[in-house]
């Protein structure tokens, strides 16, 4: 889905910005453009960044979880 309507950024351009390391609001204004016209992306944009945050942290978790257990 289209997150920012006025630079044509997709929730999903969010999330592989993400797995590229962007961590913050600031760091997707400053490479995507992302909340730096109108605004009202802001909140949806915030949403994606922090359930991909979440999700990628779990993951990560998990992959440690993993790698520790060894018979």
């Amino acid at each position: 889905m289209i997150v920012c309507v006025c630079n044509n950024i997709s929730d999903r351009e969010i999330r592989q910005a993400v797995d590229l390391g962007l961590s913050s609001m600031a760091e997707l204004r400053r490479d995507l453009g992302v909340a730096t016209c109108c605004g009202k992306c802001h909140t949806c944009a915030r949403e994606v960044l922090n359930d991909h945050l979440s999700a990628t942290v779990v993951l990560q978790e998990t992959v440690l979880m993993r790698a520790v257990l060894t018979n």
